[in-house]
């Protein structure tokens, strides 16, 4: 038992250390996830369509 209530004790002296995003700052962050992960879908949707076009074309699969 001392060991958990020693890994609580430690756990919270971390927590306090941590340095929290402001509400700003996670919105900002929030968006740019957002933004870089339709970019990222684009991109790979694009790839795949001009790879299945080109895989029909060539192969007549």
């Amino acid at each position: 038992m001392s060991k958990l209530s020693n890994y609580i004790m430690e756990t919270r002296a971390e927590i306090r250390h941590v340095t929290w995003p402001t509400r700003e700052q996670a919105i900002v962050y929030t968006i740019g996830v957002v933004v870089l992960s339709l970019a990222v879908s684009i991109y790979l949707g694009l790839f795949d369509f001009v790879f299945r076009i080109g895989m029909t074309k060539f192969l007549g699969i």
